[in-house]
């Protein structure tokens, strides 16, 4: 069990989410951001699965076929996308909805501080991209929220955290992102 090295990696995710939410505006968010890390079901599998290089919730599926923190974690947390999914009354089926924009904002926050501190010092603005192309397509997610977020990926990594994290304050509206619904 590596119960201080798990709590020290959390931290310091949730110490760089809050730095980037208040940065882009959405300071509750900051505050809140990742709490549900620090119960039971969450803590106690991330030390149990703990690696250091990426979320223990990998470990944890090897090991059981399933991730329970993972399942408690994203029905509790709205910058994931697949908490955003609900049944269409129409078609009987679970379908992606679109996520609110505040939301889209923590997770490009949450995004590239979990590739910082995964990273280390081999860190790139390009692994945050890369990461998400290479997930995109498996992802649940409303494919609107998926444009809206692979746009401010690429502006991330074409100008900057400085650039993104002041475009994202000041951008309030879905039309802002550039993406008419």
């Amino acid at each position: 069990m590596h119960f201080l090295r798990h709590f020290i990696t959390i931290t310091k995710h949730k110490i760089l989410v809050f730095n980037y939410c208040l940065r882009a505006g959405i300071i509750k968010q900051g505050i809140t951001h990742d709490l549900s890390k620090y119960s039971f079901t969450e803590f106690y599998n991330g030390a149990k699965y703990y690696s250091g290089c990426f979320s223990p919730n990998h470990n944890e599926r090897l090991d059981k076929g399933y991730s329970e923190a993972w399942m408690h974690h994203k029905g509790r947390n709205k910058h994931h996308s697949e908490y955003w999914v609900d049944i269409d009354l129409k078609q009987g089926i679970y379908v992606p909805v679109l996520m609110p924009n505040k939301y889209i904002v923590e997770n490009i926050c949450d995004r590239i501080a979990a590739s910082k501190v995964y990273n280390k010092k081999n860190f790139k603005p390009i692994y945050v991209l890369d990461y998400f192309l290479k997930e995109k397509d498996r992802i649940i997610m409303h494919e609107h929220s998926k444009l809206i977020l692979q746009k401010l990926l690429n502006i991330y990594v074409e100008n900057g955290l400085k650039y993104i994290l002041k475009y994202l304050k000041k951008t309030k509206k879905l039309k802002d992102f550039g993406l008419q619904i």
